[in-house]
């Protein structure tokens, strides 16, 4: 596999992986080392949605297993695989890498510097496509980690994703599947009171029931990678669901916000794409139940020429899920509010610039009885709106 500067040398990226060439040559070296002098077996995991939920589970059931180290949230990939590998020690027994890519051949690097022993697709969708061009080059750049695994390695696929599992065909790798037909599987899916959510864990003939403190299905299917990930690696059930139960949602990940004067505020404002935005919207209309519901959503970014249509998209959706108030933040927001108008009226849409001014149409429409969805890409900063009304 070629260095990085023989892949990037026509590429903007260069000018990021560049910053510390010395630190991803060391980083690489230490790597092989430890291979050589160690147990340390390599996890990659990439996908459209939910690579740092399924990096948080996977990590918390490995952990109780062995020395577990993993790739720190928020931080661009380019940096955090090295940093990641420079934190383990010939002790480490599973480096956990969290290997997202916005580029093409993007992938390449990642894997020159830390070809994985057991790689993980949660999913492919509609991300990335400013660079990446479509859904196709999204699989084609994303598969690429199970492409190039040995043929002992382990490639773990979203039985339930169509492009997922056509991937499949492109790997000499031992495949496990996790899905609804597999045998790691979820049935008796249900969200609680208290916002977590149980469903029935199955891997293999083995069958129980999980408590999760997270809020609804895209949080089990993460649950369900990370668990057929672990049963690959050797791990039993019982650690498998202990590690589910104990792992702490990342922030900003449809966590959910009491308050008398506010109602319900469901915070999902680390970042966004159509997918996730669907999903989390679904989840969001069957907790809100019978209260008033008001939608804040911000531009989906990176989108290229699908920009347009995927906002708008979203727009028919979140106009036919019963919202009393709907408010668009950014410029490609504005084709959300033009389709959600259409359904709710022009009087029930907003559409604004930043998160200021979002917050002053919003704060007024809380009360005890309202249930708050906010949602958007990171830098469009709604978190700090949430954190103005928390």
């Amino acid at each position: 596999m070629l260095p990085p500067e023989d892949i990037f040398a026509n590429h903007n990226f260069v000018s990021q992986w560049l910053t510390h060439p010395i630190k991803r040559r060391l980083a690489k070296a230490y790597l092989n080392y430890l291979r050589r002098h160690g147990e340390v077996e390599v996890i990659g995991i990439t996908g459209s949605v939910g690579k740092t939920t399924t990096t948080a589970i996977l990590a918390s059931i490995l952990k109780r297993v062995g020395k577990t180290v993993c790739s720190a949230e928020g931080v661009d990939p380019v940096y955090n695989i090295p940093n990641t590998i420079l934190k383990a020690t010939p002790a480490t027994k599973f480096l956990i890498l969290e290997m997202s890519v916005e580029y093409i051949d993007e992938m390449d690097y990642y894997l020159w510097l830390a070809k994985p022993d057991l790689g993980i697709i949660t999913n492919i969708a509609v991300t990335h496509t400013e660079y990446l061009k479509n859904k196709e080059g999204v699989a084609e750049e994303k598969g690429k980690i199970i492409k190039y695994l040995d043929k002992n390695a382990t490639a773990i696929l979203n039985m339930d994703d169509p492009v997922v599992q056509k991937l499949g065909n492109n790997t000499k790798a031992k495949i496990v599947y996790f899905g609804e037909k597999t045998d790691v599987s979820a049935s008796n899916i249900k969200i609680n009171n208290d916002m977590s959510t149980n469903f029935t864990l199955k891997i293999n003939m083995n069958t129980k029931i999980v408590h999760m403190n997270a809020l609804g299905k895209q949080f089990v299917n993460n649950a369900l990678a990370a668990a057929a990930a672990a049963d690959s690696l050797g791990v039993g059930i019982d650690d498998i669901i202990k590690g589910i139960e104990l792992f702490e949602r990342p922030r900003h990940r449809l966590t959910v916000i009491k308050s008398d004067t506010n109602g319900i505020i469901f915070d999902d404002t680390y970042n966004s794409n159509p997918r996730a935005a669907s999903e989390s919207l679904d989840t969001f209309t069957e907790i809100a139940g019978t209260r008033k519901k008001i939608a804040v959503i911000g531009d989906m970014l990176e989108l290229g020429k699908f920009e347009e249509q995927a906002h708008r998209e979203l727009g028919k959706k979140a106009g036919s899920v019963g919202l009393s108030y709907l408010i668009g933040v950014g410029s490609a927001a504005r084709f959300i509010v033009e389709e959600a108008s259409k359904r709710m009226g022009n009087k029930y849409c907003f559409l604004v610039s930043n998160f200021s001014e979002a917050l002053q149409i919003t704060k007024p429409l809380l009360g005890k009885d309202t249930a708050l969805f906010v949602k958007g890409s990171r830098s469009i900063h709604l978190d700090k709106l949430v954190e103005s009304l928390n």
